[in-house]
């Protein structure tokens, strides 16, 4: 890996309290990743050696917007695939929408309502603006929000870095299988490669 510096963000994804947290809405619907609990602090400490070198950590939220009653619009597929999900979930400024607390300080937070995080965000406005080159990419899941937001950082001419370990998806072979994808629009790397300089 190249050394880290100031244009290098580790752009987190949906490692939030509705997803990890045993009071989230996943959670306390029996939905859990098997592979989710160790991804909190192997990511804390590349958010801690990417802010030591003068980098940004980005948490990219997925985010149920609630309507006029406060029920959340949800898509079609996503009624069909996670039907507990309702009101309160995912809120803007709720508990379960917040990053889980094992991250650390947070520069920048990003709200998303789609895979991708670049999808009708401020994600890419914030990247330029900060002169990132490179990204850093942690969460959940590997072949859903991860894969989503790897691809479209590739089309827009970012240096992409996937963080194998820091990442997870419901089933291994999901999570294998989207890396092996992965690896021909960006460079696969552990936590610990990530931030050892070569």
């Amino acid at each position: 890996m190249h050394t880290l510096d100031p244009a290098t963000a580790l752009v987190l994804i949906d490692v939030q309290n509705d997803f990890f947290h045993e009071k989230g809405a996943y959670p306390r619907n029996g939905v859990r990743g098997a592979d989710f609990a160790p991804l909190p602090e192997r990511l804390r400490l590349v958010a801690d050696e990417v802010r030591e070198n003068g980098g940004m950590v980005i948490s990219t939220e997925f985010t149920l917007v609630p309507g006029r009653d406060g029920e959340p619009f949800i898509s079609d597929g996503m009624r069909k695939m996670r039907p507990f999900l309702g009101q309160g979930d995912f809120a803007p400024a709720s508990f379960g929408q917040a990053p889980v607390v094992e991250l650390g300080p947070i520069d920048i937070r990003v709200e998303k309502v789609a895979y991708s995080a670049f999808y009708m965000s401020r994600l890419e406005w914030v990247l330029r603006r900060a002169g990132v080159t490179t990204l850093l990419v942690g969460g959940v899941v590997t072949n859903g929000g991860v894969a989503s937001t790897v691809r479209d950082a590739h089309t827009r001419d970012f240096r992409v870095v996937v963080l194998s370990d820091g990442c997870a998806a419901w089933k291994k072979e999901q999570h294998a299988a989207a890396l092996e994808d992965l690896a021909t629009v960006a460079t696969i790397h552990t936590c610990e490669d990530a931030i050892t300089p070569r």
